[in-house]
């Protein structure tokens, strides 16, 4: 990858992020973390959510609509779409749609479990569209991996009722990742690594790291787009501690940072459960209509 910026450096880029829900503000979070004082819009599209029941064409529309939000009603510079599922199956459409660099979730991921792999076998958690799209094991197969994929759709739920500490969800993650260790025994696999490839599950990421096996590492995609983004912007890789950024290092995200936050619904509800996705206050969300 090249070490030239990609974009006109500017003390303070405008930097647009995408998701179907909110679950993205986990990327916005580690992108704050890493550009303090660069300008960001987020949108979650929120009236159109779960895109992972849509069609691979409708999927691309709304993506596409809200890219082109971003970029002409916001001056995005560079978009991220923290979205896994647009990721998977829209990326190209968005690309093609806005004159900007566009960066998925999916390949940093997968490119940070290669740099993490020894064995060359990893594991990836996500949810249904996410694993039955086969994203990540097709990028992690062009890095030379094999990954073995499991859909975990109680997670999200869990964390988006706030339980993201709780007992029960503790239980459900060891079940999970028990029925997923058993399956790789069962394909002689000998896993090192473990990619979280849901932006919800940054929120369970210490109770995932001491579920896994002594030794395993977790990989988690919003820090890998979040480091993948700077490093295309600037030209050279400016990250923090991704063992802190997520789990307890609130405190690294700037209180300061320009965020203007939108959806096409559930405004109240996404004030509500933003503030525990980004680390800080989303402030007020502002409401827009995509169309239909």
């Amino acid at each position: 990858m090249s070490s030239r910026p990609i974009i006109p450096h500017s003390a303070a880029p405008t930097i647009g992020v995408f998701d179907s829900g909110f679950g993205g503000l986990t990327v916005l979070r580690a992108l704050v973390a890493r550009l303090p004082h660069a300008h960001f819009a987020f949108i979650g599209d929120t009236a159109r959510l779960p895109y992972g029941s849509k069609s691979r064409r409708t999927i691309a529309r709304y993506a596409v609509e809200s890219a082109q939000f971003l970029v002409r009603e916001q001056g995005a510079e560079f978009l991220v779409i923290a979205c896994n599922t647009a990721s998977a199956l829209a990326l190209d459409a968005i690309q093609a749609a806005v004159p900007v660099p566009v960066l998925g979730v999916i390949e940093p991921g997968a490119a940070n479990a290669r740099a993490s792999s020894r064995t060359g076998d990893v594991l990836v958690v996500a949810t249904d569209a996410t694993v039955h799209s086969h994203a990540y094991a097709a990028a992690c197969s062009a890095l030379g991996l094999r990954a073995l994929e499991k859909a975990c759709p109680l997670l999200v739920p869990l964390v988006e009722e706030g339980w993201t500490n709780h007992p029960v969800t503790d239980q459900v993650i060891r079940i999970y990742l028990d029925e997923l260790l058993a399956e790789a025994a069962s394909q002689d696999l000998k896993p090192d690594t473990l990619v979280l490839g849901c932006t919800h599950y940054p929120l369970l990421r210490p109770l995932i790291e001491r579920a896994v096996p002594a030794g395993m590492k977790v990989i988690d995609s919003a820090e890998s787009a979040a480091d993948a983004a700077v490093l295309l912007i600037n030209g050279k890789n400016e990250t923090i501690s991704d063992s802190t950024a997520l789990s307890g290092g609130a405190s690294r995200v700037s209180p300061t940072a320009k965020v203007r936050c939108f959806a096409t619904d559930s405004v109240e509800k996404f004030e509500r459960l933003g503030s525990r996705f980004l680390g800080r206050p989303v402030g007020n969300v502002e409401l827009v209509d995509l169309g239909g």
